[in-house]
């Protein structure tokens, strides 16, 4: 499950108790249907869909549309067939840093064709300041930053089960979590040359390890003999793991605003992460975290500095939950994004 799709079941809920009524429209792909059950436990409504069509009727009569998207196609459509006043959030990672010049080819493309459709939009959020920045760039003219957060009380240190969960996930050494989507952009590869320039540690990778990437992942990690490795598939127990690890790994080449690593810094964990727009928003280097260039021999040499130096992660642990509680909790976040749909409201 990717970013937007957690950020939905955290924030619409969190909308409902805050008197707005959000009903979520989803595909009716059967991958979702365990999302759309959970979103539906939260009380939120939902209406399932094979075709956007299907959605008119009752979307046309809402006082605001939201539209939340993959692909550019559907806020084409969705700003030509309903009504407004409507409002585009966008958690597109924007930028990709690949080599040979690929990045810039990135950017021209989403310049043509999903900028192009968000045109239409009375206003668009996004979750960063690089990213509103970005898009503006774009030629986008209203576009607001709504600071993702997390439930800080859900990804919370757990200094008094920490040894339980430990055990019960057989953590017996260094521990470090790579979380997240296994897509090309999230760089799994490095991580996996990561562990395996470090043997003395362990490495969990927690994702969807069905995706093309994370087989192509793990048949590497079978055929070079990276025994310190683990693919536990997609997880629902992430607040746990979290508490029991040492360190987080994130690799990333793209991101707007990280929802992993918040909720690492939430939990007290220190994150060693790559050093592009989107994480140093995040992370001061060397005090809440560590930002280096996503190149294995450096995370290697970035994840044995906390390992062989536990007062170090501590700190850094503490400095980066500190961080969040300043500045990315959920209820933080949330009055922001409320302000932000009344002011679209008010000005469409």
């Amino acid at each position: 499950m990717a970013g937007s799709e957690t950020w939905l079941l955290s924030y619409l809920p969190t909308l409902k108790q805050n008197g707005f009524d959000p009903i979520l429209y989803l595909s009716s792909r059967p991958s979702l249907d365990d999302y759309a059950r959970r979103i539906q436990a939260a009380g939120v409504g939902i209406q399932r869909y094979k075709k956007l069509e299907e959605i008119a009727p009752t979307a046309s009569k809402a006082d605001l549309r939201v539209i939340q998207a993959w692909n550019a196609q559907t806020y084409t459509w969705s700003f030509s067939h309903l009504p407004g006043p409507n409002l585009a959030i966008i958690h597109d990672q924007l930028e990709f840093h690949y080599p040979l010049g690929l990045k810039y080819l990135y950017r021209f493309v989403y310049h043509l064709s999903k900028a192009r459709a968000l045109h239409k939009a009375n206003a668009v959020i996004t979750v960063s300041k690089w990213g509103a920045e970005l898009l503006r760039s774009l030629g986008l003219p209203r576009v607001f930053t709504v600071r993702n957060g997390v439930d800080v009380q859900r990804f919370k240190p757990r200094p008094e089960s920490r040894s339980k969960l430990r055990s019960d996930f057989a953590f017996n050494r260094f521990t470090v979590l790579i979380p997240g989507r296994m897509s090309p952009e999230k760089n799994p590869l490095a991580a996996l040359l990561t562990a395996r320039l470090c043997p003395h540690l362990d490495f969990v990778f927690v994702g969807d390890d069905d995706s093309v990437t994370g087989k192509a992942v793990k048949y590497l990690a079978r055929k070079y003999g990276v025994k310190n490795v683990r693919f536990w598939g997609k997880r629902w127990d992430m607040p746990e793991l979290y508490a029991a690890v040492d360190a987080v790994m994130l690799p990333t080449l793209a991101e707007n605003q990280s929802l992993a690593t918040l909720e690492s810094m939430a939990s007290g964990v220190p994150v060693v992460t790559s050093n592009i727009p989107a994480q140093a928003e995040l992370i001061l280097d060397q005090i809440e975290g560590l930002l280096v260039p996503p190149k294995p021999p450096l995370l290697a040499k970035a994840l044995n500095t906390l390992a062989c130096d536990t007062q170090k992660t501590a700190a850094m642990g503490r400095a980066a939950r500190e961080r969040v509680l300043k500045q990315h909790t959920l209820d933080l976040s949330t009055s922001e994004l409320i302000k932000a749909i009344l002011n679209a409201l008010k000005t469409a």
